[in-house]
């Protein structure tokens, strides 16, 4: 077997090395490895490195056949290599930082504290991004969740649901059901820096809980409570569920108290395979798209300044009849890249 040989690029004219240095770098920057940058090109990987290097320095105009002279980079490709590896595969626990996540700032620390290096943000910006990096809401995971669980649901139990619900023509939901109080905040506000914004928010506090179930062809029930949702009440979701639905009813919810309670199970055999419930591995509400919905709901809440309980509770039924028109919006719930499954 003959391995493939990498170049050192002196086999190519000055516009063909141009070319190849701006695709690569493209390439990195839209999340290709730079491994596999490399063999496709043809080079090893610390000329792609140095390129990159190159890059964030000089920007494009670095990569053109007669580079531009300047000040030679701060980070040499083997520094950009060690950069890119420890970011990917380390926690910032992992080396001995109290913060939990990868920031511009702890990035620059962690530079300075292995090489000696002091970048400015900008600089650190262009360098993760050079890299391929960018910045990401991460997802929170229950240290409690089971991954094989997870991935057989996702794989084995929900695949075998899917065809059984198409075998009888049934209708697939996801349900959730969410609390939201009137001192809930979320998002950030502008306020003159050094001085700490206050949110305002009433003495007397109230709360209202929802139930929502959605579907993947773009279809919303929902049903708002004044109180706990016991067992009793997601009953009567179910039965409301049930109206207007044709065929049977295929619904996917948590393993909550309520929804395994024994006068649940009681109702469910009552409707004679009208309905059935299936259950979510435990701790992964991830897997359901249905969570989105108490999102829009709580954005829409939370931006106003709520006085009494009836207008929260007209502020979360205007936020879920718009949600309930828009089943476009809906359907793109289950667009979530832990929800894709669900399409497979």
């Amino acid at each position: 077997m003959k391995c493939k040989r990498t170049s050192d690029g002196r086999a190519h004219d000055h516009h063909t090395l141009q070319v190849m240095r701006q695709q690569a770098i493209k390439a990195v920057r839209e999340g290709q490895t730079v491994s596999s940058v490399a063999a496709a090109f043809g080079v090893n990987e610390r000329s792609v490195f140095r390129w990159l290097a190159s890059f964030v320095e000089g920007g494009q105009n670095a990569l053109l056949a007669k580079p531009i002279s300047g000040r030679p980079s701060k980070l040499s490709p083997e520094q950009m290599a060690w950069i890119a590896r420890t970011v990917h595969e380390n926690t910032p626990q992992q080396l001995k930082f109290e913060f939990g996540l990868w920031t511009l700032t702890l990035i620059r620390h962690l530079i300075h504290r292995q090489f000696g290096v002091q970048l400015s943000t900008a600089t650190a910006h262009r360098v993760m991004k050079a890299l391929g990096f960018s910045a990401q809401k991460p997802l929170y995971q229950a240290w409690q969740q089971d991954p094989v669980l997870v991935q057989t649901w996702e794989t084995e139990t929900f695949p075998a649901i899917a065809a059984e619900a198409r075998r009888v023509g049934a209708t697939v939901y996801f349900a959730d059901e969410s609390g939201i109080r009137s001192d809930y905040h979320t998002g950030t506000t502008w306020a003159p820096q050094g001085q700490t914004p206050v949110v305002a928010v009433t003495g007397r506090r109230f709360s209202l809980n929802m139930l929502s179930a959605i579907s993947p062809r773009g279809e919303l029930r929902f049903m708002l409570h004044e109180g706990t949702v016991t067992a009793r009440v997601f009953i009567e979701f179910l039965k409301r569920l049930l109206v207007g639905t044709k065929g049977p009813v295929f619904l996917v919810v948590d393993g909550r108290p309520s929804h395994r309670a024994k006068m649940v199970k009681t109702f469910v055999e009552s409707t004679q395979g009208r309905l059935r419930l299936f259950f979510l591995p435990p701790y992964a509400p991830q897997l359901n798209p249905d969570e989105v919905v108490w999102a829009h709901v709580k954005r829409s809440v939370s931006g106003r300044l709520v006085q009494s309980k009836d207008e929260m509770k007209r502020l979360a039924l205007s936020a879920l009849r718009r949600i309930q028109k828009l089943p476009e919006l809906v359907k793109s719930f289950f667009r979530q890249s832990e929800c894709w499954y669900i399409h497979t």
